[in-house]
């Protein structure tokens, strides 16, 4: 039986990928580089803003990771207003609330940037822990963030269902003992069950702990397709 919730933030909580691409467009724009579609769906895969930067940009120091990090941080706030709360999370926030259930969001996000926009959309009430990017070393897939999320909700990781819509998340709530439940549209089903997800959903409408805990009893296991299709909408 599970005792809490561990979401990812970006493409989760909240639908705000379309607003991260044209961030960092715009930034590495202003800086001189200029980078394809198709490169720029790396910033998609959870990773955190230091290892994006070196993706980019390669070997940085402190001074420069710092310097950059506020500049793309800027870009992105000039973006907000295209963010909006993921269909359905709220109702689904507001029965793990009452199911008295551990709920906490562990990013590669940085923290300033997280807890902008937690306070944005009035969501600090729901979430017991909040860990970012900039408090581990390693980055998703590396199990760090999530680790540190179960150790401050104080439930082993075993006992905790992860949310995450990208193949590194996937693979670090695996790897921290987490069951995945992928958020996804229908094209990116495959790979996130690929990854380890036990199923793969659209959305949060019509999520409760009920159908979790049905899920679970079904006996679906990490990359079950069959969980896939009796769970997604």
């Amino acid at each position: 039986m599970f005792k809490g919730v561990v979401f990812d933030f970006d493409g989760v909580i909240v639908d705000s990928h379309p607003a991260h691409l044209r961030a960092w467009k715009s930034f590495l724009n202003s800086i001189g580089r200029n980078v394809s579609e198709e490169q720029l769906h790396f910033v998609l895969d959870g990773r955190k803003r230091d290892d994006i930067l070196r993706h980019f940009l390669g070997e940085l120091d402190a001074d420069e990771i710092e310097k950059y990090g506020l500049q793309k941080e800027q870009c992105f706030r000039d973006e907000v207003t295209h963010v909006r709360v993921a269909d359905g999370l709220l109702g689904f926030l507001e029965n793990l609330q009452s199911e008295q259930l551990a709920v906490a969001i562990a990013s590669s996000g940085s923290k300033s940037r997280i807890h902008f926009l937690v306070d944005r959309f009035g969501l600090n009430k729901f979430f017991r822990v909040i860990v970012t990017g900039d408090e581990v070393e390693q980055g998703k897939p590396d199990p760090a963030v999530f680790l540190m999320a179960a150790h401050q909700l104080g439930v082993d990781p075993c006992e905790l269902i992860a949310f995450e819509d990208a193949v590194s998340g996937i693979k670090a709530g695996r790897s921290a003992g987490m069951k995945c439940i992928g958020i996804a549209p229908p094209e990116r089903v495959p790979i996130l069950l690929a990854a380890g997800a036990s199923c793969v959903m659209p959305d949060f409408h019509d999520m409760s702990c009920s159908k979790i805990r049905k899920l679970l009893s079904n006996g679906a296991g990490m990359g079950s397709t069959s969980a896939s299709h009796q769970f997604m909408s």
